[in-house]
């Protein structure tokens, strides 16, 4: 199983296929286990790079771990990227991997060739979205103070509307990754404004679930709105966006073929 050490933390991560490099980053409580089929049919594509963020299930958690960000957890990615020798990356980010994803392109803009977005929720766009994400993270904190096992549950039920439907295995995993959802959440919003996210003009595409959380759709609708470069794929279903949507797969595919092309 390799690792890689960057940023004094050590990173599991696995390569599937080959060619330009897809980097997946998965959202809170996960990790790359949660990928599932979607590695090979985005293998079917180029050299795909998934990973278990810090903190999560595989990858080496810091003592103490009380707190994380969005930023730590994008110079973890660019340094991961540089170190496997895969820039520029197409990269898929789900959730608060999408956020990571989003601060990459804008802090390390030539380490991004493009950018598929599965309902990241960033903060400072529309009001009721930063209501929604604050209510969040106190109901999280609330948990831990009944114990860290509560976390998980808590968290998954607010984003994905269910717990027990889900199968054994993902329960155990997010609820081993209690301390990292909690880090997480003690690291606050992620916050991005108007004129950053117009700044940034990676060709993206920001994935929107019909039956997710109104908070994302609002998020990423003003985000549709201001970055220059960005569309919007609407899907079915819930927050859980699978990356192998056809729309996802196509999006990678013309990215790709443009590079080549080029």
């Amino acid at each position: 199983m390799p690792d890689v050490r960057v940023n004094g933390v050590r990173l599991y991560y696995e390569e599937h296929g080959s060619g330009d490099p897809i980097l997946l980053i998965h959202g809170t409580s996960s990790s790359a286990l949660i990928w599932g089929d979607a590695v090979d049919a985005a293998a079917r594509l180029g050299r795909v790079i998934v990973y278990d963020r810090r903190g999560c299930t595989r990858s080496e958690q810091p003592s103490p771990y009380d707190i994380s960000s969005v930023p730590l957890h994008a110079d973890d990615a660019a340094a991961l990227l540089e170190a496997l020798h895969a820039t520029p990356a197409t990269v898929i980010g789900r959730s608060y991997g999408g956020e990571i994803a989003l601060d990459l392109a804008s802090r390390y803009p030539e380490q991004v060739r493009a950018l598929a977005l599965l309902e990241p929720l960033v903060m400072g766009l529309d009001e009721d979205a930063d209501r929604w994400s604050n209510g969040l993270i106190d109901r999280v904190r609330a948990a831990a103070s009944e114990g860290i096992e509560r976390v998980a549950e808590v968290f998954i039920r607010e984003v994905l509307g269910m717990w027990e439907e889900l199968p054994a295995e993902l329960r155990e995993m997010f609820t081993a990754n209690g301390q990292a959802i909690l880090a997480e959440c003690n690291g606050g919003d992620f916050a991005m404004d108007a004129a950053t996210l117009a700044a940034i003009r990676h060709p993206t595409l920001l994935v929107t679930a019909s039956d997710s959380p109104e908070a994302f759709r609002r998020v990423i609708a003003v985000m549709a709105e201001t970055m220059p470069n960005a569309r919007v794929l609407p899907v079915a279903g819930g927050h859980f966006v699978n990356p192998s949507e056809p729309g996802v797969l196509a999006f990678v595919r013309e990215t790709l073929g443009s590079q080549r092309r080029g």
